[in-house]
């Protein structure tokens, strides 16, 4: 009986992997089509998910008073995150810009450390430190580009989630089918 019973969880299963892989599918068609909506929408759901975060955190927060000694610090996150969240909903176009900001200067300031690992780190062999050197100098160029062009780089990012979600639920669909087969 128990055996009936794992082949039916399993086939659910499978049906909520192909679930997940065409919504993937879509997910990354309309990310390579429509970046712009793509960001929006994300920026949209960012600040409502913050903003109810906030609140339920201050509702939280308020009725601890008596009972929890740090009661002050949830408070003060979620007055913080409530002022994110009108912040990010106000302003999306200046969240996204930002956002392209704080990930061009993690891009240069990786690069530039991979860089300096490639060149000076004589511990290293040749080939760590040409990967080190290839990846610092590419890390250093996304970054600039970032910084100089944040709308094309904000568009290449949503490109590139775009397309890792195609592959990624392409492979979970022909996953789930190959696995269903064994199944039979």
């Amino acid at each position: 009986m128990a055996k009936k019973d794992d082949s039916s969880l399993a086939k659910q299963l499978l049906g909520l992997a192909i679930a997940q892989g065409v919504l993937a599918v879509l997910f990354g068609v309309v990310a390579l089509f429509l970046p712009g909506l793509t960001v929006a929408l994300l920026l949209l759901f960012f600040g409502i998910f913050v903003l109810v975060w906030g609140i339920v955190g201050l509702i939280i927060s308020l009725s601890r008073i008596s009972s929890y000694k740090f009661w002050w610090l949830e408070l003060i996150f979620s007055l913080l995150a409530i002022g994110l969240a009108v912040y990010v909903l106000r302003n999306p176009v200046d969240t996204a810009a930002f956002f392209v900001v704080v990930i061009g200067l993690t891009f240069l300031v990786r690069g530039v450390i991979d860089l300096l690992q490639g060149l000076f780190d004589g511990e290293a062999d040749g080939n760590d430190r040409a990967f080190h050197v290839i990846v610092g100098v590419l890390g250093v160029v996304a970054g600039i580009i970032a910084l100089l062009h944040p709308v094309s780089a904000g568009v290449a990012v949503v490109w590139v989630v775009g397309l890792y979600a195609i592959l990624y639920g392409s492979l979970m669909i022909a996953f789930a089918f190959k696995a269903q087969e064994s199944l039979k």
